[in-house]
């Protein structure tokens, strides 16, 4: 019989008890040792506290400088990061999440804090789902389990020009970890605009075993009219012209149908599901917001693409034309691609700079 190691728990196993050990890092116990936290004598909170002293709210947040990288973990394994909470200030696209496993160098999670949360228009919107909620009023949570076997290192940059404060929680176990527990991976991409009849890659140059687990997209219209007639294709394994998995449309792949229309107001409708959703749409205001902008995801927790060797993962945008033709659509696209494989990871396409990361 296997031992429960305090892994993958749901509600089916939630009352096996397991010797893994919690542990929870944050401004108030940066190393997540036990027994150490609530300890701080200095930090944001300091004044506030003032009368108070020591154990009550002295340190609750950090504050990252311009061009700072700030080490938010640093924990020796075998463990899994459980979930994370986090509400930065600032300009969501310039602050900078990476994920490092087993003393890589090459990060296995690279992108903007406000994307990964799957906020990627810089405002909020509720997102209720399995494995991402954004709650008011700016409250990121991951819920993505995040094995590793050595060890696990979690870094901010911040690439904007003013001070940013974060509030952080990271909780964790201290645990066994099977030797077939693939490692948590997310990348972010964006091209604006999408050049004339060129497909949008969402991933590609993954190497290893593995099995690909959500998709968000931030979807920046140029064009009047409908948007979402694309295909998402998965090329695994060796495929070249031609894909194995191929879908039927955009509102398809996300779970909706019929461009996301409220058959009663004729208005696009936002929703938000376990899996899937379409929990942002950013209207024209009338002056200077003249664009409409979505924000959707789709996680395969159910329904893993799993490949073997490689992976590649493309969507069209595809709109319509007079006469019922297809229309090559020219877009601000950006994404992240969320997937589990072994090591090592290969080297990801260099981040886009500030200005090509600005939302505009």
């Amino acid at each position: 019989m296997t031992t429960f190691n305090g892994l993958g728990l749901h509600i089916g196993n939630l009352a096996r008890l397991s010797n893994a050990q919690s542990r929870s890092i944050s401004p108030e116990n940066f190393t997540g040792e036990k027994g150490k936290a609530g300890m701080a004598l200095e930090g944001t909170g300091a004044g506030c506290a003032r009368e108070l002293g020591q154990g009550w709210k002295i340190s609750p947040s950090v504050g990252i400088d311009p061009g700072q990288t700030f080490t938010l973990a640093d924990i020796d394994g075998p463990g899994a990061i459980q979930q994370i909470w986090m509400t930065p200030t600032g300009n969501w696209r310039y602050s900078i999440l990476r994920i490092y496993w087993d003393d890589q160098e090459q990060p296995s999670v690279e992108c903007p804090v406000g994307d990964f949360f799957a906020m990627g228009w810089g405002q909020y919107a509720q997102l209720s789902s399995l494995a991402v909620c954004v709650n008011p009023g700016s409250a990121f949570n991951c819920y993505w389990e995040m094995p590793f076997h050595k060890r696990c290192r979690i870094t901010m940059e911040n690439i904007a020009e003013d001070r940013m404060i974060l509030y952080y929680q990271i909780n964790y176990t201290l645990t066994d970890v099977p030797d077939d527990a693939g490692y948590f991976h997310a990348q972010f991409r964006r091209v604006n605009p999408l050049p004339y009849k060129e497909v949008y890659t969402i991933l590609d140059g993954v190497q290893g075993q593995g099995h690909y687990v959500g998709t968000y997209l931030a979807w920046g219209v140029n064009n009047t009219g409908w948007w979402g007639e694309g295909e998402i294709k998965f090329y695994m394994d060796g495929d070249t012209t031609f894909p194995t998995i191929c879908g039927t449309g955009t509102e398809d792949y996300f779970c909706g149908s019929y461009n996301f229309e409220n058959p009663v107001t004729h208005e696009y409708q936002p929703f938000t599901t376990p899996y899937s959703g379409l929990h942002q749409v950013i209207k024209p205001d009338g002056v200077y917001r003249s664009q409409q902008r979505f924000g959707l995801y789709r996680w395969h927790i159910v329904d893993p693409v799993r490949f073997q060797q490689d992976l590649r993962v493309t969507i069209q945008a595809l709109g319509w034309r007079s006469y019922r033709r297809y229309l090559p659509l020219q877009d601000d696209i950006a994404s992240v691609a969320y997937w589990y494989q072994t090591l090592p990871t290969a080297p990801f396409p260099q981040l886009p700079g500030r200005d090509e990361l600005e939302i505009i």
